[in-house]
């Protein structure tokens, strides 16, 4: 049994997505605007790309009850994401029902090389994914993000850019991934998944934070 009683829901999601990447790709392609242009040539991009910061706080989740009905364990979950420049900021939260205790949490990340930026040291996007529970597949997931849209922790940061440059930027940067070649030429060092998972229990929460490389671990203090 699983629920979710955010107002996302996958596959609607998917299909609107679909159709909204594909009117924004002929809207690109009519206009010359490409994501190979964007990242090696617009200054504005470069600028805030180069204003991220070293971030250590992406977000936390907290049980807000764990039942038992038909033998099995529902828990209901609740993720925040927090903002880039204050980890104690609420940019967005969801709650979350799932079968089990032991709860898969997904992002993407996305390396800046250090050649981009101007002072030589690399930059990162950390882009939420997905919840999933452990007896469902990735792919069976509820969205913290969708896929191909501006999340909500970077909202702003790419305020100089116009609207077109905003949603072929977003558009784009979450299909890097599968084009190791495209990421050389533009500068980019890697664009990578990667899931923590955790066994929840009421009473904690569960702060993500990042590793210097890049990786996502939970770090567990009591709610208090």
């Amino acid at each position: 049994m699983m629920s979710m009683t955010s107002k996302l829901f996958w596959g609607g999601v998917s299909i609107a997505g679909i159709a909204v990447g594909g009117i924004l790709g002929i809207a690109f392609l009519k206009t010359g605007l490409t994501i190979q242009a964007l990242l090696t040539e617009n200054k504005e991009l470069k600028g805030a790309i180069e204003n991220l910061t070293v971030e250590e706080q992406i977000g936390y989740a907290k049980v807000m009850r764990q039942t038992e009905k038909d033998g099995k364990t529902l828990t209901t979950l609740k993720f925040v994401e927090t903002a880039r420049t204050d980890p104690l900021e609420v940019v967005l939260e969801s709650e979350f029902t799932l079968e089990g205790d032991v709860v898969h949490f997904d992002a993407l990340i996305v390396k800046f090389g250090d050649e981009f930026v101007r002072d030589g040291k690399g930059r990162s996007l950390y882009l939420w994914r997905r919840v999933y529970g452990e007896y469902m597949s990735p792919s069976e997931g509820f969205p913290i993000t969708v896929h191909g849209r501006e999340p909500e922790r970077y909202r702003g940061l790419l305020a100089k850019l116009g609207f077109r440059e905003r949603d072929l930027f977003w558009a784009e940067i979450w299909d890097l991934a599968h084009d190791k070649r495209r990421l050389i030429d533009y500068g980019i060092e890697a664009v990578f998944g990667t899931a923590v998972y955790s066994e929840l229990r009421p009473g904690l929460i569960y702060i993500f934070k990042i590793s210097s490389t890049g990786q996502v671990y939970p770090e567990v203090i009591p709610d208090l």
